[in-house]
């Protein structure tokens, strides 16, 4: 008989527990015990909901307080030396990887972070020396197990698996072959293997995605070594890959001696089906049958229908699952209140995909389930027909664009003179990613305005007097190019959301982007266009309070798709260029209001790489043309900013380059500039402010720092071409950090410009 169990889920909690416990923490509002009542209180809940879906195991070392990887480090005793003065315990220890402070302990530079594979999540990046030694501290783990044991459930740990964590980690200082650790972090998952077993744990789903990716022989060969060695453990290891299908790597896969496969039937199709005949006798496939990465409803017939004839081969040897771990989705629909029955009715959040798998085994072992199935193909049919979803008017538009469509018309060599007349910058120009702190203030005003409690003209008197505020704070900084703060936007994709049509968004949509930082994609589930103007007056209203430039501020179509929930009835590409187009005519009415340079935001163009990079061609063929049909509307004289962070740029530099913006600002300042790197071998066209603020920390970065920083990057690009700002927007900071934060960038560039 099938038997379900998932990946992993949303560790937030229904109602962001998490978020909130870990804000009150680090704040000084509540105690250590607190914060760990409620990560437990969560973890309950969790194994509960799995249980009741009638999973035989439940999941257990899924929850994190900030971030898996983070507890992976800990775990083996990978935390670097900056960390390691004695002014904090382990408990803090990790916090101040994670944001350079904790309630106790002093301020230090944080950990990198970065995405995890092509999603928007972010992770802390192990930072390995050659010298590397891996040391156990498997109390979290051991506890987790202990506590769900002691609730009555059975459980299957999961564990990063030691390749993978290699593949995420970086080289401190100078560069090595991280395969080169590979022995001793055999050693230690080894030891860790037995320290389980001891414990009675039989499965433990150990997380290898990275066999999705084009592996160089040497990580292929040091997937064989580190499971030839693991071989010997008593566990059951259940392999675990997501993300996509296994490809070249599929053979390899499946010589490795373990007791279980999962693939993902979502992203990797029918790979399955080569796996079945290679399976061995005594061997368990968990098939990813509900994405993890989606919101819409399974089709559960057509599910039934590929996987009658598995189970009738695995019998109990066929294991059901969510194609990925569940934390990319929201926690449950029933605590939705924003959407209209009829897109309510096409989705799944978490708790519903556990439904839907459960819906899946009864099938299988013969339940009758007859009345759910005939409700989800109903639900199915309703959205492929539905008038709401498909607008001829919008996709004739795109079947108009031409190349020309994404063209400036002028070099950038050819515009940049124009800009600087009319612009009037100084050297090493100042200014920042485009939000400002969101104060309690500013949080209410919105909320009591969508109560009905302000009137509009109310409403936006408030958001004026926020947006003169924001401009006399710059000023007073001494910015040179100035933003409106962004009071009136909740977030930087939902925003949007709310005004496209073909969007919706929802009320308690949340997932986990990093720590306490929670956002709700909004969900595109038809055609998209713009109807009316969506920040026209409020950039209109800042500018004319300033004899300085005020940045339009926009976030790109990329992005808009990347943070989304996207449909799954065309290609992305598509549906991208919609956006595209509908960003357009936003670009070109801020033109017209006499906006001089205008931000398209796209920081998840890396992020929505392929997998596999001999698919990056393809992608970043769209993906550069969708920004530019954006943004090419515009005369030479209007300067075109866009803004990447935690962005690896090797290998797509050229591309970056492509896109053809005038002024593009980066992450740099955790990674020390670093990821500069890719900027030395080929030369970029136009301007780059590297960030030299991290904004992710709550520290206030000093001058020296700043400068030191900024020095490092004229090393890599001409002085004339770099602009000074933050990593990233500031509406997660208080103004506390933030202006003294931007006062001593100021002088910084202030110190540059004499000594030009």
């Amino acid at each position: 008989m099938a038997t379900t169990h998932t990946l992993g889920f949303p560790r937030i909690g229904a109602q962001r527990e998490l978020k909130f416990a870990l804000e009150a923490y680090w704040n000084g509002n509540s105690t250590r015990e607190q914060l760990l009542q409620i990560g437990s209180r969560i973890r309950q809940q969790n194994w509960s909901q799995q249980q009741q879906a009638g999973q035989a195991r439940v999941t257990v070392n899924d929850f994190s307080l900030y971030d898996q990887v983070l507890d992976h480090s800990c775990l083996l005793g990978v935390i670097p030396a900056r960390f390691q003065d004695g002014s904090s315990d382990a408990f803090d220890t990790a916090f101040r990887m994670a944001r350079g402070r904790a309630p106790s302990g002093t301020a230090v530079r944080a950990c990198e972070m970065t995405k995890w594979f092509d999603t928007n999540y972010h992770y802390l990046v192990p930072e390995l020396e050659a010298q590397q030694r891996f040391t156990l501290s498997p109390d979290k783990l051991l506890a987790e197990i202990a506590e769900a044991r002691a609730g009555g459930f059975d459980v299957k740990p999961v564990l990063i698996g030691p390749v993978t964590y290699l593949w995420l980690a970086k080289s401190a200082g100078e560069s090595f072959d991280r395969l080169q650790l590979l022995p001793a972090l055999l050693q230690a998952y080894g030891e860790l293997f037995d320290v389980l077993a001891k414990q009675g744990v039989e499965w433990l789903q150990i997380d290898e995605p990275v066999l999705i990716q084009e592996l160089e022989p040497n990580w292929q060969q040091a997937l064989q070594q580190a499971y030839q060695v693991l071989s010997g453990t008593p566990l059951r290891l259940l392999l675990t890959t997501y993300f996509g299908n296994l490809g070249d790597n599929l053979n390899l896969a499946l010589s490795l001696p373990v007791q279980g496969f999962h693939l993902d039937a979502v992203r990797g199709g029918l790979e399955y089906r080569r796996v079945l005949a290679e399976l061995g006798d005594d061997q368990v496939l968990s098939l990813g049958v509900v994405d993890g990465r989606n919101i819409w409803k399974t089709d559960l017939s057509a599910r039934l229908n590929e996987l009658k004839s598995v189970s009738e081969q695995l019998g109990d040897r066929l294991w059901l699952a969510s194609s990925c771990s569940l934390q990319h989705v929201p926690v449950d629909l029933a605590q939705e209140t924003a959407f209209d029955a009829q897109l309510s009715n096409w989705m799944a959040y978490a708790v519903q995909k556990l439904e839907e798998l459960q819906l899946l085994e009864a099938s299988l072992n013969g339940g009758n389930v007859a009345a759910a199935l005939a409700d989800n193909a109903l639900a199915l049919a309703g959205r492929r027909s539905s008038e709401r979803v498909h607008r001829e008017s919008v996709k004739q538009r795109c079947q108009r664009l031409s190349l020309k469509d994404g063209e400036r018309g002028l070099e950038y060599a050819q515009r940049a003179p124009r800009q600087r007349e009319r612009l009037q910058l100084p050297a090493f120009p100042t200014t920042t990613i485009g939000s400002f702190p969101q104060t309690s203030k500013i949080r209410q005003t919105r909320a009591s305005y969508r109560r009905g409690e302000l009137t509009e003209s109310l409403y936006v008197a408030q958001m004026q007097a926020e947006i003169a505020d924001c401009i006399v704070r710059q000023e007073t900084c001494g910015l040179d190019m100035l933003v409106h703060g962004e009071a009136e936007r909740n977030d930087m994709v939902e925003y949007f959301g709310e005004l496209l049509q073909g969007y919706a968004v929802s009320q308690n949509g949340w997932v986990q982007s990093y720590g306490s930082r929670c956002v709700k994609p909004p969900v595109i589930y038809g055609d998209v266009y713009r109807d009316a103007a969506m920040t026209v007056q409020w950039s209109r209203y800042a500018q004319s309070l300033t004899a300085k430039p005020v940045k339009g501020m926009l976030t790109g179509p990329v992005t808009m798709l990347q943070w989304a929930f996207v449909r799954d009835d065309q290609p992305r590409q598509q549906t991208c260029l919609q956006v595209a187009l509908a960003l357009r005519d936003e670009v070109c009415e801020l033109e017209s209001a006499g906006i001089a340079a205008i931000q398209i935001d796209e920081p998840a163009i890396r992020e929505g790489l392929p997998l596999k990079r001999s698919e990056w061609d393809h992608y970043l063929d769209w993906a550069v043309y969708a920004f530019r049909v954006s943004a090419c509307g515009v005369a030479p004289e209007t300067q075109i900013h866009t803004h990447m962070c935690y962005s690896e740029f090797n290998g797509i530099i050229e591309a970056i380059a492509a896109m053809d913006a005038d002024v593009i600002t980066i992450e740099t300042s955790r990674s020390n500039m670093t990821l500069l790197d890719a900027f030395i071998d080929f030369e970029y066209p136009s301007e780059i402010g590297p960030g030299v603020y991290d904004i992710h920390s709550p520290n206030v970065p000093e001058v020296a720092q700043m400068e030191a920083l900024m020095k490092k990057a004229a090393e890599r690009i001409p002085a004339e071409r770099l602009w000074v700002n933050p990593d990233c927007g500031l509406k997660t900071r208080g103004w506390e950090e933030v202006g003294p934060s931007l006062e001593n960038m100021v002088a910084a560039a202030k110190r540059l410009r004499a000594g030009l």
